[in-house]
């Protein structure tokens, strides 16, 4: 019985825990529900987990499982994040503990009864518990919010090496505040649409409306809704890195009022959608530039500071440009989130603007089919970046070292990365094949992906069988976590 007290102390207690709970539960969803898409439908794995599992697939309703399914996945990487900020952030215990325990709570009650109402008939009473579930995220946002408040005088900056402002307020926390707030908002501004479902609203696919000339408001909320949602839990993870990696001194004064003012302009772009759709994509701009210059200035840092730690180690006072090179490249796990924020500008910002400034001149021109399957590529490439990112955080937080470390870190980074190159490639692949000519050029890229993605797949389900199997030892690693729990936040 203690053991099983431990181990619920553990999955619902600890930071490592909780992340562990949602990234299985996670991974567990989406291998099961990747079986009924892609080259698994096409090998026929699709008929055979429809009858093992009993999915009701109608297809009128395909559009209204991938809303919900969507939401559930976000929800649980939403989770993630307020878990792994509520760990690295002073703030009250009281107030960590319900923070986590109401995303908790929220997050399992809208994956598990939202997926149940959209995969396994239509029980109206296990949909509303999943809109109950999106509420305590909700509610769970405003407890975080309160938590970060930055004005409080206990969480001042004494350290000059880090942004402030004259009075001492951290402008670091200041830019978690505003993303918190910015996130709120921007789920207000979904859910409004959401309110009016079956009343002059019917659900769509994003990527379904790109040649539509005029689209009503609550269309355009729920475009705006995505991207700003995908953004800001993108800026979360900026923040928690920079975090992570004690990021200070002159580029991180400059960085945090450049993040503070992107997500405020980016955010306030995407809501004026509605009402100013012609002006709102300048706005958005604007505030994309600051944001990702902040990015930037962190990368700048992390990369130094990466070198000149590990030659400090090396005891190297000069080092040769390789001997740099080396250095930066000795963590994988901490050269890796840095270097896929590089990497995500040439999959993801890149194309956005490419797309955005060649939109009538160039890819007009492409067959819809062509345009939509860059869409639907460009916010899969981000979100399946950031949880990359996220993946080698956790990684380095439960202690991953020795050459473990090494090939865990530089199998994600370049299977993901080779994933993500063929994808885009492939997304974009107008511009220089015809489509008469394209065959072998297509195949050779799906071949990449396929390597690059089921590299990835393989080494999440070894990695977290690992740390399920590492729960089986009673002196685990993960008996630390529950021995922290009570010191785990700095109060």
């Amino acid at each position: 019985m203690q053991r099983i007290a431990n181990w619920l102390t553990y999955l619902f207690r600890s930071t490592n825990g909780l992340v562990l709970l949602a990234m299985s539960i996670t991974a567990a969803v989406t291998a099961i529900l990747g079986t009924l898409s892609g080259p698994m439908a096409e090998w026929g794995v699709k008929e055979i987990m429809v009858k093992l599992v009993g999915f009701d697939l109608r297809p009128v309703e395909r559009i209204g499982r991938l809303v919900i399914l969507y939401h559930a996945i976000a929800m649980a990487v939403i989770a993630i994040e307020v878990y792994f900020i509520t760990a690295i952030l002073p703030m009250k215990t009281s107030q960590r503990t319900a923070i986590n325990a109401t995303v908790t709570f929220g997050y399992l009650a809208s994956l598990v009864f939202g997926l149940w109402f959209a995969y396994f008939g239509h029980n109206f009473l296990w949909h509303g518990v999943y809109l109950f579930g999106l509420s305590l995220m909700f509610f769970a946002g405003i407890l975080l919010t309160a938590a970060l408040n930055p004005w409080n005088k206990a969480y001042y900056v004494k350290d000059p090496q880090y942004s402030h402002t004259r009075k001492g307020v951290d402008l670091e926390r200041v830019a978690f505040f505003t993303m918190s707030v910015a996130t709120l908002g921007s789920a207000l501004f979904g859910a409004a649409a959401g309110a009016f479902l079956g009343n002059g609203f019917e659900v769509f696919l994003a990527e379904d409306l790109i040649r539509i000339p005029h689209k009503s408001p609550l269309q355009l909320s729920v475009v705006g809704h995505l991207h700003i949602m995908l953004a800001l839990i993108a800026i979360a993870l900026t923040l928690i890195i920079g975090r992570w990696l004690d990021f200070k001194g002159i580029l991180h004064k400059i960085a945090m009022p450049f993040m503070i003012f992107g997500t405020i302009v980016l955010t306030v772009g995407v809501w004026l959608v509605v009402p100013f759709q012609p002006i709102a994509h300048i706005v958005i701009y604007v505030g994309s530039t600051f944001a990702m210059l902040a990015a930037l200035f962190l990368v700048i840092f992390g990369w130094r500071k990466l070198i000149i730690d590990r030659l400090r180690e090396q005891n190297i006072e000069k080092a040769s440009f390789f001997q740099g090179v080396r250095a930066l490249l000795h963590d994988p796990l901490k050269f890796g989130p840095l270097w896929q924020m590089v990497f995500m500008n040439f999959n993801v910002s890149g194309i956005g603007i490419f797309m955005a400034v060649k939109l009538d001149e160039i890819i007009r021109v492409w067959p819809a089919r062509d345009e939509r399957i860059t869409l639907v590529g460009h916010w899969h490439i981000l979100s399946t970046l950031i949880a990359s990112i996220i993946l080698m955080y956790y990684a380095d937080r439960v202690g991953l070292k020795g050459r473990v470390r090494q090939w865990f870190g530089w199998i994600l980074i370049i299977g993901t990365d080779i994933a993500f190159a063929s994808a885009t490639l492939f997304s974009t692949k107008r511009l220089g094949v015809s489509e008469f000519g394209q065959q072998s050029y297509v195949d050779s890229l799906m071949l990449l992906m396929d390597i690059g993605l089921g590299a990835t797949l393989v080494l999440l389900m070894v990695f977290l069988l690992w740390r399920l199997l590492d729960m089986l030892k009673p002196e685990g690693s993960w008996k630390k976590d529950v021995e922290n729990v009570p010191q785990e936040v700095v109060s």
